[in-house]
């Protein structure tokens, strides 16, 4: 585990001191080492974590020839099978580790090479016979991976302060990275923040050569996949056996290592597993927050008790404003999810008793455990016959519902549902997580930004569906997979645990796990309103009953009430009409009026008003040039 950056050019070598600096701010991903390799046309440098082979898993690594350098980011939980292939074929190694397999696989296979891969990673390999520069990430994105073109030379990194810090950025916001940021809380790849910053698509692959970039898949989850067709007792030992050998495998580490506990379903099932193949009891880490309406901590405890494992617990009432500086520190790719705090909490808590850390990411989109998927059902019986003015009184009536100040509330979820219910069909399972809409973006942005923009956000959600046919649930689960869980949730795990020097590994994201997942139909996902029913069946007996029973909770943090106490003052502060004439982008009287009605009560805008705020934190800190808007040059 580590972090990568590095130059490629068209001949020239990169100062090594600009490598130097790509890996110095980013330090916090690899605080043990770093390597460097520098030539005519490509540096490459990292910063690593140490996890596995302490002593000889320096990077770069190179190929028998010395013609192939590398330098990645991540696990291959494989490469011991991978390993015995090579050795059998002549391959020889200095280390023991899972990095030297890469450039072997290389000279092998070529680009094919990565198809052999079952971990989580970012790699750049530099060609020198070819001298093409190859990067790649793993299938859904665990690992992080940016690029930009400027000068006539490629930047890339595991974060984007590495291209800042070889200035391999003009600054300049795009406006389709704003948008999504404000619509969904994130930007969805290749989009970034900044116009000529792209993410790497997940299981895809860069070429560079003299300058000529090329782009090719390994893997695409939009492919087909035939459902299986087996009694349902056997499907229920198989994917439980396929899950515990995922965990089994990501266990591999000379460094210590435990799993964060939620209490939920999905980390409960990875520590029973734990438990299962585990030569010592598992270490387990678990926070909980004072207004238990958002807090699990009596859940994780019972699991904990359960599966016999060493339990680390805290309740969170630390000074948040204080630790707003370190989050906003990692996020130089924005995320406005709540939860970033919780998980760099955890995370810190975490890395006092160990280095690695298993999480249970994944479960959800793989087998159906959102609300999203059960109010879809239930607004297609109850909501699609309805008469428009009968539906509309409804609303109506439904705004009257005071909303309450915990998590969830019947004010909240009405509200929300009925809202969903509106919109396109292919939008609606996201109807937890949209916070912008046409008509609030319409009054939001000025016209000149409004105008920049083509309506491309939308679309983003509906190419999600595409090559599943009429099975509506696997759609969702596929389009949550794509956005949700690749641009939010992993970047955000990354970039919290990594702040942390915290390597955080996710089980369901096997690829054997994910191959089970897809060719499972959906009615087994969710079938008479429970969620996740084949992945409770699969545990039966390994957990109490309570556990298996839960319905889903999220890791989420109460900031719809610190907007109007603690964090009130912050939000005016950031949310005024200087800033908004700075700008250029928003009209500042709506956004006072969004600030009054959530004062108010009567509307809950946490969600929006958070992600202006955290635009111009992210802005006053990373936007060198970031009051210039770039054209919105992306394809439809």
């Amino acid at each position: 585990m580590c972090g990568i950056a590095g130059v490629a050019t068209r001949g020239s070598s990169p100062a090594r001191e600009t490598l130097l600096e790509m890996c110095n701010v980013m330090r916090h991903r690899g605080p043990d080492g770093d390597g460097f390799h520098v030539a005519p046309g490509v540096g490459l440098g990292m910063r690593r974590l140490a996890v596995i082979d302490l002593a000889t898993g320096d990077q770069p690594v190179t190929n028998a020839a010395g013609t192939v350098h590398c330098v990645f980011n991540g696990e291959i939980y494989n490469y011991r099978e991978l390993r015995r292939e090579l050795i059998a074929k002549g391959h020889t190694f200095r280390g023991t580790g899972d990095s030297e397999i890469i450039p072997r696989l290389y000279d092998e296979h070529g680009l094919d090479f990565m198809s052999r891969l079952n971990g989580m990673f970012a790699i750049a390999l530099w060609d020198s016979v070819r001298r093409r520069l190859v990067l790649t990430r793993d299938r859904l994105g665990i690992k992080p991976l940016f690029y930009s073109l400027r000068r006539g030379n490629l930047y890339f990194g595991s974060e984007v302060k590495c291209i800042l810090a070889a200035a391999g950025s003009a600054g300049e916001i795009d406006p389709l990275g704003l948008d999504q940021l404000l619509t969904l809380e994130y930007t969805v790849t290749p989009t970034t923040l900044f116009n000529d910053v792209r993410k790497v698509q997940p299981g895809t692959w860069l070429t560079w050569t003299d300058g000529q970039l090329l782009e090719g898949s390994f893997w695409s989850l939009a492919a087909p996949t035939p459902l299986l067709d087996m009694p349902v007792p056997e499907l229920a030992e198989r994917l439980r056996s396929t899950v515990t050998e995922a965990v089994r495998r990501q266990l591999v580490s000379d460094v210590p290592l435990g799993a964060f506990l939620s209490g939920g379903i999905d980390s409960s099932i990875l520590v029973a597993a734990m438990s299962e193949v585990s030569a010592t009891a598992p270490l387990t880490f678990s926070v909980g927050f004072s207004d238990t309406s958002y807090s699990e901590l009596r859940h994780a405890r019972t699991v904990a008790n359960h599966c016999g494992t060493l339990h680390h617990e805290e309740v969170l009432t630390p000074d948040y404003l204080a630790v707003l500086p370190d989050v906003l520190a990692q996020l130089d790719q924005p995320i406005a999810d709540f939860s970033v705090f919780p998980t760099l909490l955890v995370a810190r808590m975490a890395r006092r008793h160990v280095t690695v850390a298993l999480s249970g990411d994944g479960g959800d989109e793989l087998f159906a455990g959102y609300d999203a998927y059960e109010a879809d059902r239930h607004s297609a019986r109850l909501l699609d016959w309805l008469p428009r003015p009968l539906r509309a009184n409804i609303e109506r009536l439904a705004r009257l519902v005071p909303l309450g100040e915990g998590k969830r509330g019947f004010g909240n979820q009405l509200r929300r549902f009925l809202e969903g219910a509106a919109l396109p069909a292919e939008w609606q399972h996201m109807r937890w997580m949209i916070f912008l809409q046409d008509d609030s973006r319409a009054r939001l942005y000025r016209s000149e930004f409004r105008r920049s923009l083509a309506d491309q956000t939308s679309e983003l959600v509906s190419s999600g569906f595409d090559g599943v046919g009429s099975d509506r649930l696997a759609g969702q689960m596929r389009c949550d997979l794509r956005l949700y869980l690749a641009e939010n949730i992993l970047p955000k795990v990354d970039a919290m645990s990594m702040a942390s020097s915290l390597e955080a590994r996710v089980p369901y994201l096997d690829n054997e796990v994910i191959d089970l997942a897809l060719a499972i139909a959906s009615d087994l996902k969710l079938r008479g309103g429970t969620r996740k029913w084949i992945l409770r069946k699969a545990f039966e007996g390994r957990l109490p009953r309570e556990i298996l029973q839960r319905g889903k909770e999220g890791f989420s943090m109460p900031m719809k009430n610190w907007l109007n106490h603690q964090w009130n003052s912050l939000m005016h502060e950031l949310l005024n009409a200087e800033n908004f004439a700075r700008d250029g982008l928003f009209e500042a009287r709506y956004v006072d009026t969004l600030m009054r009605q959530h004062e108010a009560r009567t509307h809950n805008h946490s969600h929006l008003l958070w992600a202006l705020m955290v635009f111009h934190l992210w802005r006053d800190r990373f936007g060198t040039h970031a009051d210039r808007v770039g054209a919105c040059v992306h394809a439809a």
